[in-house]
């Protein structure tokens, strides 16, 4: 194995914390370890030549593929099904009845290979079912990384992430293309739109504020002044009353920000806020 020098995890560090505000710390052995497979992969003779590489790449592309090694989190559809309850009985019920326009603005903030915002899509039609006409409740999903927006717009999975999927879900919402293989229907897909953004940007470019925000299993990699400065501008671009949804192994202390908890993992933005 080839072993990392500590001036080169130290380098690694500084650039994946200023670019993107992933936080390595006391994490050399886990890097190390992910970086073992990338450099081969890529044909480079060791890690410190793959480092410069990527230093070294202007387009970003790289960084892009290194910081979704660096943050692998297995996902699957149907993830924390307490969030998408809630959804269902609490949070769209009193949503719908104060909106005036019918658009109804969802965000996910974090969302990998498109489980995450497939699923909410799943729920909102379900919410809806034969209701919907005039609504807009196209949901926005972003990443950092091309690959897994790349994943997500195919919209193609195994089996084993549509384990807790209930079997009417995958009759209405999936074509089967192999055993091991589904891919989402064109009908669904056109529900979601995927778009690249960096959470470390300072500023949220979109222009409608959000009725819920997505935001599960990112801020883990995150050191604390990162964490609340996303959070503070998250809260910002919810309207007031709206909701931000973390993971359930995901904690914000008391006192930390202006969102009021709701249930654990489940936050809103006061009605004066």
């Amino acid at each position: 194995m080839d072993q990392m020098s500590q001036a080169d995890f130290e380098r690694l560090a500084k650039y994946m914390k200023d670019r993107y505000g992933l936080s390595l710390e006391k994490k050399k052995v886990l890097v190390e370890g992910r970086l073992q497979s990338v450099y081969k992969e890529k044909k480079f003779e060791s890690i410190a030549a793959y480092l410069n590489f990527v230093f070294n790449d202007k387009s970003g592309t790289e960084s892009g593929t290194l910081l979704t090694r660096l943050t692998t989190n297995y996902t699957y559809f149907w993830r924390e099904t307490a969030h998408y309850k809630f959804l269902t009985e609490t949070a769209l019920p009193q949503l719908v009845s104060t909106i005036k326009n019918k658009d109804l603005c969802v965000w996910s903030a974090a969302c990998s290979s498109g489980q995450e915002p497939y699923t909410i899509a799943m729920t909102l039609d379900q919410f809806f079912k034969g209701n919907k006409a005039g609504w807009d409740t196209t949901v926005l999903a972003t990443d950092i990384s091309p690959f897994v927006l790349q994943q997500a717009t195919d919209a193609v999975y195994s089996v084993q992430t549509m384990e807790n999927m209930p079997p009417e879900y995958v009759k209405k919402y999936f074509k089967k293309l192999s055993n091991d293989e589904y891919q989402i229907t064109d009908a669904l897909r056109k529900e979601v739109v995927f778009r690249s953004f960096n959470l470390m940007d300072t500023t949220i470019p979109f222009k409608k504020k959000f009725h819920i925000i997505f935001c599960r299993n990112v801020m883990i990699y995150f050191d604390h002044p990162t964490k609340h400065a996303l959070m503070r501008r998250l809260y910002d671009a919810l309207v007031p009353g709206g909701y931000f949804i973390i993971s359930l192994s995901e904690t914000i202390a008391r006192g930390e920000t202006k969102f009021e908890m709701i249930q654990p993992s489940i936050y809103r933005k006061p009605e004066a806020g």
